[in-house]
């Protein structure tokens, strides 16, 4: 039976690069995804763009396709990228010139487009799309509409099948999924199609995709296995080796660090699950309450009865807009009575920003080492602490007002308690806030342009 193995080579923008190069070097696979987008990241690289024409896509990408390009050239492994961010086409650019100093002459880039909806915003408003929060339930943009800055809806695999039967070695895309970059190379090579689809095996490349899309984190990264996880300094990338129908077996880089067994492929399973028996994706909806994980080996596990229906007929959209300043301070306070100094230096910020004045839409008091990740359900303290830090930040409609905190927190160093310790003041942050909202599918056609090497 036909099978094709994936290696996962980044989980998000920064991620590490080697276990990425010892994947291609060692891994035995056909193809290398990329995945380095997050909600956000469209944001931030779309003001990137509006400042210089020529950047908007994710930096990473050119040293990444260095250390890799010679290695796939030589092995036949076709490289997938959402890399592209909000400027598929420069990158693309930019993977070209690489490739021609590196004499990779005749490889073909394929770069997916149409994800970006920013400019046709007011063109389907005008059709009558309102774009609803699907978080707070507002029903129209007008509010945010001068605000916004990047809008790109999650696409799916259409155009990096479509670069591949065209030939592309390296695509670079932008806003598609996660896993359409798995999902892509499993059905071209097996044929599987849109036209003609068979649901549950375009599910199970959804699933598979899912599994290993965030790279380490289903081998051992950022899991409940971390106690037993072996070297995860030197933590193996994961390999799907995925059977023509549908059946799968997860595995990683061979000698490498970090573990593969049932319970790191169901904690990956989880992640960012609604609900379990609909996994909207835009390729298709993935139902994972009937499949079955089997360990059949070291760091191996066999994944089949992966069920699926029909895509839906809207894509998800993130739009991102600005949304005011924060300022935030911080101050850490000695043994002893550490957590009564902290309490007293929080009481002397909130007394200064009234004095001052300010003027926020949410102000946020945190105890560094007693609330910080567990916010109101924390217990208090039963014991005396080494130490704690006070924690002061506030979001603020302009600049101005965002100043006032940072300012009046580093007051603490002088009327604060003895002993009280502050390092660098950290700098006024713009926000960029998130509108999740949903757009019909026929308003985001894609496709792909191929450049070639020459």
């Amino acid at each position: 039976m036909k099978k094709v193995r994936i290696g996962s080579g980044s989980a998000y923008w920064g991620d590490m690069l080697d276990p990425a190069v010892e994947l291609v070097k060692n891994g035995d696979i056909g193809y290398i995804g990329f995945d380095h987008l997050a909600e956000l990241t469209m944001a931030l690289l779309q003001r990137a763009k509006t400042k210089d024409p020529t950047t908007g896509y994710i930096p990473d990408i050119i040293p990444w396709m260095k250390a890799i390009l010679p290695t796939c050239a030589e092995k036949g492994i076709t490289v997938i990228s959402n890399g592209g961010g909000a400027n598929p086409e420069a990158g693309g650019d930019e993977v070209v010139k690489l490739a021609k100093d590196l004499n990779l002459a005749g490889l073909k880039v394929g770069v997916v487009v149409g994800d970006d909806i920013f400019g046709k915003l007011d063109e389907m408003r005008a059709k009558g799309i309102k774009f609803k929060n699907m978080d707070t339930g507002e029903e129209d943009i007008n509010r945010i509409r001068d605000k916004i800055v990047a809008a790109n809806a999650y696409v799916g695999a259409d155009s990096i099948i479509e670069a591949l039967q065209e030939g592309a070695k390296v695509i670079v895309a932008g806003r598609v999924s996660d896993n359409a970059l798995y999902v892509g190379p499993l059905m071209y090579e097996f044929g599987w199609s849109f036209n003609n689809p068979d649901w549950d095996l375009i599910g199970a490349a959804i699933t598979v995709g899912h599994i290993i899309e965030c790279a380490e984190c289903c081998t051992g990264g950022m899991s409940n296995m971390w106690k037993v996880a072996p070297r995860l300094w030197d933590i193996g990338f994961p390999i799907a080796e995925v059977y023509e129908n549908g059946d799968a077996i997860i595995t990683k880089t061979p000698n490498s660090g970090g573990l593969v067994n049932q319970w790191t492929i169901k904690e990956h399973l989880i992640y960012e699950v609604h609900d379990p028996s609909n996994y909207l994706m835009p390729d298709g909806i993935a139902d994972f309450t009937a499949l079955k994980l089997e360990e059949i080996g070291k760091d191996q596990v066999r994944v089949t009865n992966m069920k699926g229906k029909q895509r839906p007929s809207e894509l998800k959209v993130c739009i991102g807009y600005r949304d005011g300043f924060i300022g935030e301070g911080q101050v850490f306070f000695p043994w002893p009575d550490a957590y009564e100094k902290a309490k007293k230096g929080a009481e002397t910020v909130r007394e200064r920003l009234k004095k001052v004045n300010l003027d926020a839409e949410e102000l946020r008091v945190d105890y560094i080492g007693i609330n910080t990740l567990h916010g109101e359900v924390a217990p208090e303290p039963t014991s005396e602490l080494n130490e704690v830090g006070l924690r002061v930040v506030a979001k603020t409609k302009t600049k101005e007002e965002a100043e006032k905190v940072r300012r009046e927190v580093t007051h603490l160093w002088t009327i604060g308690s003895v002993g009280s310790s502050f390092g660098v003041p950290l700098p006024i942050r713009p926000v960029v806030s998130l509108w999740p909202t949903l757009v019909p599918r026929e308003e985001v056609p894609t496709r792909a342009i191929i450049k070639e090497v020459r």
